[in-house]
């Protein structure tokens, strides 16, 4: 019964954190697709990636690790936290 009070307790919180993470991914559209899902095969699509996979690839293009024509400078506009929200988002949008 505390895990359910818990839960509501807490949806607003995490319904708001989508919500954020939602606005954030969307300045991703304009290559990645709306909602991570590109149109054709020139960009891999976003959604349904695993979020420690995105993170992990967004570290590598913001050290350099990874080369890039836009993402590098991209990913130095967010913040490690919108980088969280923004993998979660695409995270929990269904693979195309």
């Amino acid at each position: 019964m505390r895990a359910w009070l818990l839960l509501l307790l807490c949806a607003p919180a995490l319904a708001q954190d989508l919500n954020v993470g939602r606005s954030l991914a969307a300045t991703c559209a304009n290559c990645h697709g709306t909602h991570g899902r590109p149109r054709g095969q020139v960009m891999p699509p976003l959604a349904g990636m695993k979020a420690d996979v995105m993170l992990e690839s967004l570290a590598d293009y913001r050290s350099g690790r990874q080369p890039g024509t836009v993402m590098p400078q991209i990913v130095k506009g967010y913040t490690e936290a919108q980088l969280r929200l923004v993998a979660a988002y695409f995270a929990a949008q269904a693979k195309p």
